[in-house]
């Protein structure tokens, strides 16, 4: 774990600190748990993998809500569990394929938006309301048709890496 001593537990450093916890707000204003973010700062810039109690120490929070986190964080395919020989504990890092999976979890988000907006009721004698929805919808596809044009050329881009 980056700047730790885990023999005399030392805190982060402050600018990883201050990254870890700009990265909890950052996803509580995305409507996750701040844990949920500073577990995924913490694990973005640490190379390997740290078990539940390591995260829990490091960010000075219960290892229950690091373990209800870190399974949310899990499901939504943003960290992978491991196992070492002859430990029974969980490990957790940064997903392999963290770019793409983010990625298509945007996408997704973005073309549930723009659905329902396509749903919804347009008024009669309300023309600023039907123009509002379908300019709300416009955009949406937009930035569904771009978040789709990257996600294409990292998939063609990393294919090409690995070949």
């Amino acid at each position: 774990m980056p700047s730790v001593d885990r023999d005399k537990h030392a805190a982060l450093d402050p600018g990883l600190q201050h990254f870890v916890e700009r990265m909890g707000l950052l996803w509580e204003n995305d409507g996750l748990p701040r844990i949920a973010g500073r577990i995924f700062g913490l694990l973005l810039v640490t190379p390997g993998a740290c078990s539940l109690d390591d995260l829990a120490e490091t960010l000075g929070v219960s290892k229950a809500s690091i373990s209800t986190d870190a399974r949310r964080l899990e499901q939504l395919g943003f960290l992978e569990r491991t196992s070492r020989p002859g430990d029974r504990r969980d490990y957790y890092r940064a997903s392999n394929d963290l770019v793409e999976r983010s990625l298509q979890i945007r996408l997704d988000a973005l073309r549930k938006v723009r659905r329902l907006l396509a749903e919804a009721p347009r008024p009669h004698g309300a023309p600023e309301v039907a123009a509002r929805l379908d300019d709300f919808e416009r955009v949406h596809r937009y930035a569904e048709d771009a978040v789709g044009d990257v996600l294409a050329r990292w998939k063609h881009d990393a294919a090409a890496r690995a070949g």
